[in-house]
């Protein structure tokens, strides 16, 4: 395969604590969490109350008004990322070009609500008048696809479920696309929506901080007894070297090395010896132009101490935030961290930012079940 050079153009961000790439680096830079009692639904029958849940989203600021009841929270979520995403990049998608740019996107539960909605009905009222309405959004690819017709994009769309590693595997999908000479531009997104469903799975898994100790996000601290849920979108623009320079494009960061393995352990166990996370790393590395000491930054220090385990929209928040730390020159901070474990030896940045030059940068992503998922973002010069 052909390796073309490729550049991170645009980025549009809705996080639980912040809306938009600046007031999102900005929380990030403050330490500033958005981690709040939920509002979305009833939470009187379980121990937790929190979550990191965007509260203070207008999508109509976003999109126009005309088919928006149509779009459940998910797709609101995403398509809105995705303008901001394409107003970023300067992004002008016509007749012209709407062969040459596609969309691709990671989720995992985004689809829950809708489904879980839809089968109430039919046991409830009978199948003859279940809420129709509800369907479409019961596949997994419907907040994909709504932004394809939202923004008139033609090249290609595509979902990715692979779980916690979904967004960045989705972005390896992409880049494949595009070395491939098939595609010029991608807009990559990964989105997850809070919902009752997908908060009572991992509450009866026994997941959530707050069931046997302290309701708290505090990654690596002694603490530490479970994740608090979030949600959000986030979507970048990611374009062939030469198309973005030929535009005029403004260029946040270059694509530097991707690499994913899936380790055949056990589902819903991590592997004891890191197998896949390991072979990851590696193949990145090997696909980057960088020796290991040129790495300035491993996301160590955790942003889901502010905004919770977005699941399938992680990796998308970590390149969000990290392209904020090149040009903000910061390295956000682990929150909440107090109690020291032997356990946890590394530099976690506790509880408040760290002024300092960041040039590259390597992303983990993994999780419970055997997806393992590793990239490099280099700033661009």
């Amino acid at each position: 395969m052909d390796t073309r050079k490729i550049v991170v153009t645009g980025l549009g961000v809705i996080a639980p604590n912040g809306i938009g790439k600046e007031e999102f680096w900005s929380s990030l830079k403050e330490g500033r969490s958005g981690i709040k009692p939920v509002k979305r639904f009833d939470t009187s029958g379980f121990k937790c109350k929190l979550a990191g849940e965007i509260q203070d989203f207008k999508p109509e600021e976003f999109l126009e008004s005309k088919g928006l009841r149509d779009l459940e929270r998910t797709s609101r979520l995403l398509c809105s990322a995705a303008k901001m995403a394409i107003e970023d990049a300067d992004l002008d998608i016509n007749e012209k070009n709407t062969d040459d740019i596609g969309v691709c996107t990671g989720t995992t539960l985004s689809s829950l609500w809708n489904v879980a909605e839809f089968n109430k009905g039919a046991i409830q009222d009978g199948p003859r008048f279940t809420d129709a309405a509800l369907f479409p959004g019961m596949v997994m690819n419907a907040a994909s696809s709504q932004v394809s017709i939202r923004y008139n994009i033609q090249g290609f769309n595509t979902t990715i479920s692979t779980g916690y590693s979904s967004s960045i595997d989705a972005l390896k999908y992409a880049i494949d696309f595009i070395n491939l000479r098939r595609i010029k531009a991608v807009l990559v997104g990964g989105v997850e929506s809070l919902s009752l469903v997908n908060y009572s799975g991992f509450y009866r898994l026994g997941f959530f901080a707050g069931i046997k100790g302290e309701e708290l996000s505090c990654p690596f601290d002694k603490r530490r007894n479970g994740i608090l849920l979030g949600e959000g979108a986030s979507v970048v623009v990611i374009e062939d070297e030469e198309y973005a320079l030929e535009r005029g494009a403004n260029i946040y960061a270059r694509v530097n090395g991707i690499g994913n393995c899936f380790d055949t352990f056990k589902m819903g166990k991590y592997h004891p010896e890191a197998t896949g996370l390991k072979e990851s790393i590696k193949e990145a590395m090997r696909n980057s132009d960088l020796d290991v000491s040129e790495i300035d930054y491993i996301p160590v220090s955790s942003i889901k101490s502010m905004i919770g385990e977005s699941f399938s929209a992680g990796g998308l928040f970590q390149i969000a935030a990290s392209v904020g730390s090149m040009y903000e020159s910061f390295i956000p901070p682990t929150i909440n961290y107090e109690v020291r474990d032997d356990d946890c030896d590394l530099d976690y940045v506790a509880n408040k930012s760290r002024i300092t030059r960041i040039n590259n940068v390597l992303i983990n992503n993994y999780g419970p079940g055997g997806s393992n998922a590793a990239f490099i973002l280099s700033k661009w010069n």
